[in-house]
């Protein structure tokens, strides 16, 4: 991939994508080219049709391929602009989050309230944070996201080639990827599959909106059982698909939304648990197994609840049990 000129980034330019480039997404690309670029000017562009592969319309989602030629609108004057440092206690906390790392990735332990990336009014995110603290030279890739209110494992790359490589895998259900969540109500004990379609919308204020059934994308979500609370349950859901909101849009179409879900949840439950003290959203991405982008063997990395979580179940589990409640 040709190296850009500074002068470059004031008229139209096309880039060809080489391997090197290969495997990321359209909005990322753009943002690691165009470096300082507000985030809202890349997706406004791709909204507009300006940005094109190939000559033709893409999505923010476009992953590239070798041979892909990229056309770059110019930047018109005052929209070049230098996003403001992380502060150094964020890039501290989320050094201390890594729960993994070797030459191809990092597994982090993403705080809730975080956002993965900037965007929708944020100068940064999880990886704007860790490209800060790793340097100008880090080459760092999300291979995954999670909505900003969800903690847990989170995936990111250090390889074009690990990035290549852990995409496949996620393509082919290659990557386990396991969370814990509190649902409302009583579910029923032992394992069930939710098998429904996910249809993704965007309201007019740019809220992402999914519904269950229709036409949407296959989407199969499992939960398993884990422990039953007076007024609600601990499940572990594991994912055999990656649509956005999956868990949390499929628990509530099975009657059983995730805790503290404001957009797709029960009012009435989120308002009982908010007075034990549930503050945020109750689903953790606890667990992570996949196989070595590079070598043999696999790697597994587990996320424990944070406190906030874990003393709500502490504090659930002091109420009056419902009859036969079994323990994790």
């Amino acid at each position: 991939m040709t190296a850009p000129a500074e002068g470059a980034r004031r008229r139209v330019r096309s880039v060809q994508i080489d391997e090197q480039a290969a495997g990321q997404r359209i909005d990322n690309f753009l943002l690691r080219e165009l470096k300082g670029v507000p985030r809202s000017w890349v997706y406004r562009t791709l909204r507009k049709g300006e940005v094109r592969v190939n000559s033709g319309r893409i999505g923010p989602e476009y992953r590239l391929r070798p041979g892909d030629t990229v056309r770059i609108p110019p930047l018109r004057q005052g929209e070049e602009r230098v996003p403001a440092a992380p502060a150094a206690g964020l890039l501290q906390r989320l050094e201390d989050a890594i729960l993994h790392e070797d030459e191809d990735l990092i597994v982090l332990d993403k705080p809730a309230g975080l956002a993965v990336h900037g965007g929708s009014g944020l100068s940064h995110g999880a990886i704007e944070a860790l490209r800060a603290a790793r340097g100008p030279h880090a080459t760092l890739e999300l291979v995954h996201r999670l909505d900003r209110d969800t903690s847990g494992c989170l995936l990111v790359a250090k390889k074009r080639s690990a990035l290549r490589a852990l995409h496949g895998l996620l393509r082919e259900n290659g990557v386990e990827k396991r969370y814990l969540a509190l649902l409302c109500g009583r579910w029923p004990r032992g394992t069930r599959m939710v098998d429904a379609p996910l249809r993704k919308s965007v309201l007019r204020g740019g809220e992402r909106l999914v519904r269950a059934g229709g036409e949407g994308k296959a989407a199969l979500t499992e939960f398993r059982w884990r422990e039953d609370f007076a007024a609600a349950t601990l499940v572990e859901a594991v994912l055999h698909s990656g649509r956005t909101h999956q868990i949390r849009v499929h628990a509530a179409h099975a009657g059983h939304p995730v805790a503290g879900d404001a957009k797709y949840g029960d009012p009435q439950c989120n308002r009982a648990l908010r007075e034990q003290g549930l503050k945020r959203l109750f689903l953790h991405a606890h667990a992570l197994c996949f196989p070595r982008p590079s070598g043999t063997g696999e790697i597994r990395v587990t996320a424990p609840l944070d406190p906030d979580l874990e003393g709500l179940l502490s504090r659930l589990r002091a109420e009056a049990p419902p009859p036969g409640r079994a323990k994790r």
